[in-house]
């Protein structure tokens, strides 16, 4: 049986040889207890890649993200975030059942939260309305295709937050692809939020685990809330390996996954009863959305037999995801099957 060309997500990338074998070497020890070297080393770097005082690995980014909304909220309170973010998307109502929280959704435009979406929907506490808790920011934005939020937009919201004393957080599932495509390092972009957390296990390819970073007391409550959550592991060290290999080398290549979702972009725009937005197209996600009677179900399932996986990600709108194990020969084929299936439909 051929390979698959899995544009689906970079969720599905392998470990790499390299991975493999730093995982079977790993030295470990007891997480819950603090004594596994390689965690602690892992905690470490991430910590001083992000300029923080502390850092912690966990099984997911829902895990992450979740843990930070219980550190900075208290029950009752709402976050705001935008419309199609991944907290309230795709992480199973958690915000409300783990912290008893609210989200504010905000549907903006370009997929991007800016001070002024945000600002009218900031309520005080009262007699009549839940009050502001937090903000959420996510960088990229995954539903409206990788967009990545400026710096000077994030400043904004961090000078403007700070004055009224409201936390911000970062889903930073893929801020190494922003990290990438602005050219300017995770660091400076992340500066200004109380807590980030960050995927190893997607454009980095790390099998498993997400990393929280933030303040050292927040980090020692975080892991409380981790072990709450079912997150407290053991010799953990063997994945961690693998997470180290991930944020030392792996953010370097991510520019070949944005050339190769711009081909794939590029291509798209060609093709009749196909609407794509080609400034959107900014990192390693693409989206575009099908004129016509074929739904993307359709289309998804009919390219799977082809042995190309795509996302339905609507009615009539699909998402592909490059990776490192979607190489440009992979794109190439995967864009002619597109194109074959479109026009016998047509």
């Amino acid at each position: 049986m051929p390979e698959l060309i899995d544009l689906r997500s970079d969720t599905v990338t392998r470990p790499t040889p390299e991975m493999r074998a730093a995982m079977a070497a790993a030295e470990v020890g007891d997480d819950v207890y603090g004594e596994d070297p390689t965690v602690n080393l892992l905690e470490k770097r991430a910590a001083e890649i992000f300029g923080r005082e502390d850092a912690l690995f966990v099984p997911t980014g829902t895990m992450g993200n979740q843990i930070a909304i219980r550190l900075l909220t208290k029950p009752g309170q709402e976050v705001i975030c935008e419309s199609r973010s991944h907290i309230l998307d795709w992480e199973m109502a958690t915000t409300a059942v783990f912290s008893g929280c609210l989200v504010r959704a905000v549907p903006t435009e370009r997929g991007w939260l800016k001070w002024a979406d945000i600002e009218p929907v900031i309520y005080k506490r009262g007699s009549f309305r839940a009050e502001t808790g937090l903000i959420e920011i996510e960088n990229t934005a995954n539903l409206t295709g990788g967009r990545c939020t400026p710096l000077s937009v994030m400043e904004e919201i961090w000078a403007q937050a700070r004055e009224r004393k409201l936390p911000v957080h970062l889903d930073g599932a893929r801020i190494f692809n922003a990290s990438t495509a602005l050219g300017m390092d995770v660091k400076t972009l992340t500066r200004g939020f109380d807590t980030v957390m960050f995927c190893l296990s997607k454009g980095l390819c790390a099998p498993v685990g997400s990393m929280l970073v933030g303040s050292s007391e927040m980090m020692d409550q975080a892991r409380i809330y981790r072990k709450a959550l079912g997150g407290g592991m053991r010799q953990v060290g063997i994945l961690a390996a693998a997470g180290l290999i991930a944020l030392e080398q792996m953010p370097a290549r991510l520019h070949e996954d944005h050339a190769n979702a711009r081909l794939l972009a590029e291509a798209l725009s060609h093709i009749e009863c196909v609407d794509i937005d080609l400034e959107s197209v900014e990192t390693n996600i693409v989206i575009f959305k099908l004129r016509g009677d074929m739904s993307a179900a359709d289309l998804v399932a009919r390219l799977k037999t082809r042995g190309v996986l795509m996302s339905a990600v609507g009615a009539n709108a699909i998402r592909m995801v490059t990776h490192h194990d979607v190489g440009r020969g992979d794109c190439l084929e995967a864009i002619e099957a597109l194109s074959a299936e479109i026009e016998v439909a047509a």
